[in-house]
C-alpha cells in the first residue's frame, strides 16, 4: 500500500517547507543552525501537520550522524537502550541523531534515561510535541535544549502545497488533473492550518473523482464534501482549548464585542458549550462585577437557557449575554478585595473573632468584661452603628477599594455621608 501523499511529497529542502517563515527565513537562527550542520538539542513545539517532522528529516539529511526515530506514544525504555547500545559502534560512529516525536508521552524516567547521552553529546535530540514543553518536558532536558515554536500554516501558504499535491498525483499516475480554483481554496481553508490534513484531502478528492478520457476534474463540490469539516484546531485537553477560552474571556474583559463573539463561535463550533457558559459566568462576576451587579443574574439566566435548549439554539442566549458582558462597564474591585482578604488569611493575619460577634451568649469566669455588647444596627439611623467587626490584630485592614464606575461611586458617596468619614 502506498504511503500517504504527505509522506510521498515531503520536502527535502528548507525552501520547500510550507509556512514557518518566522523560523526558516535565511536570517533566522534555526535556518542558520541547519545550514551550518552543527545541530544542538532541539525541541519543536506546535500543532500537528505544520512541518516539525519535515524539518527534523531535513536536519537528519544534513548531519553525518545516524538517524533514529522513536514515537513517545509507543516507544519503551528498551527502545532507548537499543539505541544507546549502538553508540561507538560501526552503526553510529559519529553519534546518533534521535528524533523523538510526541515526547510529552514519555514519562519522567524515560526522559531521564536520555539525559547522560544528551549531556556528553553522543546523542543529539530533536524532540517534537504538540503540548507546551515547559509543562510536559523534564526540566533537565529542557534546560539543555533550544525550543522553537511552529505555528499553524495560513490558508494562503497551504494553497501552493495543495497544487503541488495534485501535480504530484498527476505525474505519479500519468493522468491529467484539472482542479477548480475554488476546490483548491476549500481544501486550503478547510484544513485548519494542518498541511497533512490538506494533502489527505487532496488524495481523497483524487480517489473520489471519476476518470474520463484519462482526465480528472476536481470540483469545488467534491472538495467541500471530502474536506474535513472543521477549519479550526481544538482539543479540549490541550493548549488550543486553553488559548481559545483565554482569548474569549480576555476579549469580553477588553470590551471587544466582535472578538468575544468570534471566540464564542469557535467554542460552539467545537461543541464546547460548558466552557462557553463557565467563562461567561466568570467574566460577568470578575470583570463586570460591581460596575453593573445586575448582570450576574441576567447572565445566569442566559446560561441556564443555553444549557436547557442545547446547541444549536444555545448560541442565541449566549450571544446576547456575551454582547452584554463585553459592552458593560467594567470593575474588578470585588475580585481584588477578596483576593486581598484571602492573601491576608494565608499569611496568618487573623485573630480571635471579637466577643461582640461571637455566636454565644454567656461568659466564662476568665472573661474580663462580661456581656456580649453586640449592637444591632437596624434601630439606628440608616441601619448603621459604629462598632468593630475585624479581629483586633487587623482591625484597620482595608481590602475593598471603590471602583471609579457610577455604581460604586454612588455606594461610596452614600457611606461617606452615613459614616461621616473618608472611605
Amino acid at each position: 500500500m502506498n504511503k500517504p501523499l504527505a509522506d510521498r511529497i515531503r520536502p527535502t529542502d528548507l525552501s520547500d517547507v510550507v509556512g514557518q517563515r518566522h523560523l526558516l527565513s535565511p536570517d533566522k537562527a534555526l535556518y542558520n543552525m541547519i545550514q551550518n550542520g552543527d545541530i544542538p538539542n532541539l525541541i519543536f513545539y506546535g500543532p500537528s501537520g505544520v512541518g516539525k517532522t519535515t524539518v527534523a528529516s531535513i536536519i537528519a539529511n544534513k548531519t553525518k550522524r545516524a538517524l533514529r526515530k522513536l514515537n513517545g506514544t509507543n516507544a519503551s525504555t528498551q527502545d532507548i537502550r537499543d539505541i544507546v547500545s549502538q553508540l561507538d559502534t560501526f552503526e553510529a560512529p559519529n553519534g546518533i541523531l534521535l528524533y523523538l516525536d510526541e515526547i510529552q508521552y514519555f514519562n519522567k524516567r524515560q526522559q531521564q534515561s536520555l539525559l547522560e547521552y544528551i549531556e556528553n553529546g553522543k546523542i543529539t535530540l530533536i524532540a517534537s510535541t504538540t503540548e507546551n514543553p515547559y509543562f510536559y518536558v523534564y526540566s533537565a532536558i529542557l534546560s539543555r535544549s533550544t525550543v522553537f515554536e511552529f505555528k499553524s500554516v495560513s490558508s494562503e501558504d497551504i494553497i501552493p502545497a495543495v497544487k503541488r499535491g495534485f501535480d504530484f498525483l498527476s505525474k505519479e499516475n500519468n493522468i491529467e488533473i484539472d482542479c477548480d480554483d475554488e476546490a483548491v481554496k476549500k481544501i486550503a481553508v478547510g484544513c485548519g492550518g494542518d498541511v497533512r490534513k490538506a494533502l489527505n484531502s487532496v488524495e481523497n478528492c483524487y480517489l473520489a473523482t471519476p476518470t474520463k478520457d484519462n482526465k480528472k476534474h476536481i470540483t469545488a463540490e467534491i472538495a467541500a464534501e471530502l474536506t474535513q469539516k472543521s477549519a479550526m484546531r481544538y482539543d479540549r485537553d490541550g493548549d488550543e482549548h486553553y488559548d481559545i477560552v483565554s482569548a474569549y474571556q480576555k476579549s469580553m474583559r477588553g470590551s471587544d464585542v466582535n472578538a468575544a463573539l468570534h471566540y464564542l463561535a469557535r467554542l460552539l463550533e467545537a461543541g464546547d458549550l460548558p466552557s462557553a457558559c463557565r467563562r461567561l459566568m466568570v467574566c460577568a462576576c470578575e470583570d463586570v462585577g460591581l460596575a453593573y451587579p445586575q448582570i450576574i443574574p441576567i447572565v445566569k439566566a442566559a446560561v441556564d437557557a443555553a444549557m436547557m435548549v442545547g446547541l444549536p439554539e444555545a448560541r442565541i442566549p449566549l450571544a446576547d449575554a456575551v454582547i452584554m458582558v463585553a459592552s458593560a462597564p467594567k470593575s474588578n474591585s470585588g475580585e481584588a478585595a477578596i483576593d486581598a482578604a484571602m492573601a491576608d488569611v494565608k499569611k496568618g493575619n487573623f485573630g480571635p473573632i471579637p466577643r461582640t460577634l461571637q455566636n454565644k451568649h454567656y461568659d466564662g469566669e476568665d472573661a474580663e468584661v462580661k456581656g456580649q455588647h453586640y449592637i444591632y444596627p437596624h434601630p439606628y439611623p440608616n441601619h448603621w452603628v459604629d462598632q468593630q467587626y475585624l479581629p483586633d490584630k487587623i482591625k484597620d485592614a482595608v481590602y475593598y477599594n471603590y471602583g471609579n464606575n457610577k455604581n460604586e461611586q454612588k455606594f461610596k458617596e452614600y457611606w461617606q455621608k452615613v459614616k461621616g468619614k473618608k472611605l
